[in-house]
């Protein structure tokens, strides 16, 4: 792991000389409705040198279309297509099941969205589901648990779109995915048979094939050691740890989920950036 410190740029000259720069969100963009230090300098900085850059979410409480909106809000400029979501994903990936797939959809109605945007059959039923797809559902109740239970029980996959336990939010930490996966493990006995989002190898491929890039040209930036970090550490990108939303300092050092970055904010890549202009410019 490789540290660097504000105003020490020339100890990571190779961090600004990969293809693909792909950024988590949440805690990594943006905390909240505040744009984090650095970021728009950054990403400014890489569309200008010709960099590709994709932002990688385990959302499932926004589209693509609400995500792009709100960066833009922040004052980035982005593409729909740069954008991928753990819910985008898992709509692809039921998209592409065979025999076509009945899924029960434990989420927030952004998640239904997506997946009624590709054709995705979808019921309320237990005994009709074929698939239980469990996003973060701030609604989660008894009778939602209790209907996919009974769906798993049934001989339904359960099937998850994100392996988060929780969420970063201003002044707070809310549960996220996980929890909702474990309670339906917990009372159906089953344990979920796939993963979509971060680290998971099927996210990796869909966002490597989509971009046409390698995977040791890129690196994934982001605030989580184990969804960030491990999916670049697994799906061989190189990685770079902010600490401006889950993970500490500490955790990065204690982990055995190493960054081959870590850095105080997105500030010191920007940085990185304008020294090697300068240097670019003698």
């Amino acid at each position: 792991m490789r540290f660097l410190e504000r105003g020490a740029a020339s100890k990571l000259p190779d961090a600004i000389n990969y293809e693909g720069y792909f950024f988590d969100l949440d805690g990594t963009v943006f905390l909240g409705e505040t744009l984090l230090p650095g970021v728009k300098d950054t990403i400014v900085s890489l569309r200008e040198a010709g960099k590709q850059v994709r932002f990688l979410t385990n959302t499932t409480i926004r589209t693509r279309r609400e995500c792009l909106d709100r960066l833009n809000r922040l004052g980035l400029d982005a593409r729909l297509d740069e954008i991928v979501t753990a819910a985008y994903a898992a709509a692809v990936y039921m998209h592409e099941l065979e025999p076509k797939p009945i899924v029960l959809v434990v989420g927030d109605p952004a998640f239904s969205s997506e997946l009624a945007d590709y054709g995705v059959r979808m019921t309320n039923r237990p005994e009709k589901a074929t698939h239980v797809l469990v996003g973060m559902d701030m609604s989660f109740d008894y009778g939602k648990l209790h209907r996919a239970m009974k769906a798993v029980r049934g001989g339904a996959e359960l099937i998850a779109a994100n392996p988060d336990p929780n969420c970063p939010i201003p002044g707070d930490v809310i549960p996220d995915t996980w929890a909702m996966v474990k309670a339906i493990e917990a009372a159906s006995g089953v344990a979920p048979s796939a993963v979509i989002g971060k680290p998971s190898s099927y996210f990796a491929a869909k966002v490597l094939e989509w971009s046409g890039l390698s995977a040791e040209r890129c690196l994934m930036i982001g605030d989580r050691l184990e969804t960030d970090i491990r999916f670049g550490e697994e799906n061989g990108m190189r990685t770079a740890l902010v600490l401006t939303g889950v993970a500490t300092a500490r955790d990065a050092q204690q982990s055995t989920v190493r960054a081959d970055y870590v850095w105080g904010t997105l500030e010191q890549l920007a940085e990185l950036i304008r020294a090697s202009k300068e240097e670019a410019s003698i």
